[in-house]
C-alpha cells in the first residue's frame, strides 16, 4: 500500500466520509499480505521509498503472477527481476502496463503515482564487455524504476583501455558509476582510480575455467588497489543498482 493510499484513508476518516471499521477493512493487508506461499512487504515501500522486488528465480509461474498482481492491486510499482520468458508472458498478459527487458530479465509495472525521489545527479553504468550485459542491463533497470537519471557506457574493458579513457568527460560527470565485469575484473579498479565518486562494483560469472563462475572477478575486486570501490554479490546486477539509488539519495540530501 503506497503512502498516497493510506493518506487518503486517513483524511476520509478525518472527514468523517469513511468510518473506522471500513478504514479497517481497507488497511487489512497492512503492514503484509500472507497468500501462504509469500508474504508481501507492503510497508518496504514506507521503510524504504521503494517497493519489495520480486526475485523470480526458483518461484513457479503462477506464484510470481498472484505476487505481482497483489502488488499492483496495492498502487505501487512492480519490479519482478530473474523472470524467464513463461514469467514475462504471463505477467504482461495479466498486467496492464507491463514492460518487459528481455536482456535484463526484468519486469516492470508503473504504479498508481511516478516514483519521484530527489538525487544527486547521473548514475552510469560500466560494462566491460557486451557478456556483461545482462547484469548491467539488470541494474540499469533497477535504478530508473527507483527514480534516478541512467546512462550507460558499455564494452569499455581493460582488453581495449582506449575505450574507456576516449569517454572520460561521461565517466566525470555521473555521481555514482556501476561497473560490471567478468573475467579477472579489473575495471572498478582502473576506474576507481580515475574519479571522485562512490563506485559499485558487479562481478558477473563471464569467464574461462578459472574464473570459477565469477569468483576470480570477485577477490579482484574485493582486493582493488583503487580506494572506497564498494563491491556486491556475482551477477547481482539488482543489489548494484539498489546500493547505487541509495547512494544518489543521500548525495542530494548533502
Amino acid at each position: 500500500m503506497t503512502p498516497e493510499r493510506i493518506r487518503q484513508i486517513l483524511e476520509l476518516v478525518q472527514a468523517g466520509d469513511v468510518d473506522v471499521g471500513e478504514a479497517m477493512e481497507r488497511l487489512a493487508t497492512f503492514p503484509f499480505e500472507d497468500l501462504g506461499f509469500a508474504r508481501i512487504d507492503h510497508h518496504r515501500v514506507l521503510r524504504q521509498g521503494f517497493p519489495e522486488v520480486v526475485f523470480c528465480a526458483g518461484k513457479t509461474v503462477d506464484q510470481v503472477v498472484e505476487i505481482g498482481e497483489r502488488i499492483v492491486a496495492s498502487g505501487a510499482t512492480l519490479l519482478a527481476t530473474r523472470a524467464d520468458d513463461a514469467m514475462r508472458q504471463a505477467l504482461k498478459a495479466r498486467l496492464e502496463g507491463a514492460v518487459c527487458n528481455v536482456m535484463a530479465r526484468t519486469i516492470v509495472v508503473p504504479g498508481e503515482k511516478p516514483v519521484e525521489v530527489q538525487t544527486a545527479g547521473t548514475i552510469l553504468v560500466v560494462a566491460a564487455g557486451t557478456s556483461d550485459l545482462p547484469v548491467a542491463e539488470e541494474a540499469v533497470v533497477t535504478a530508473e524504476v527507483m527514480g534516478n537519471s541512467v546512462e550507460r557506457l558499455y564494452d569499455v574493458g581493460v582488453a581495449g583501455i582506449h575505450r574507456l579513457l576516449a569517454s572520460h568527460e561521461k565517466i566525470m560527470a555521473a555521481s555514482v558509476i556501476v561497473v560490471v565485469a567478468g573475467m579477472e575484473g579489473a575495471l572498478p579498479s582502473v576506474v576507481g582510480g580515475l574519479v571522485d565518486v562512490p563506485v559499485v562494483a558487479v562481478p558477473t560469472s563471464v569467464g574461462y575455467g578459472a574464473s570459477f563462475g565469477g569468483l576470480a572477478a570477485l577477490l579482484g575486486m574485493l582486493n582493488s588497489c583503487a580506494s572506497g570501490v564498494t563491491v556486491v554479490n556475482i551477477d547481482n546486477g539488482f543489489g548494484a543498482g539498489a546500493a547505487a539509488n541509495k547512494i544518489n539519495r543521500v548525495g542530494s540530501r548533502a
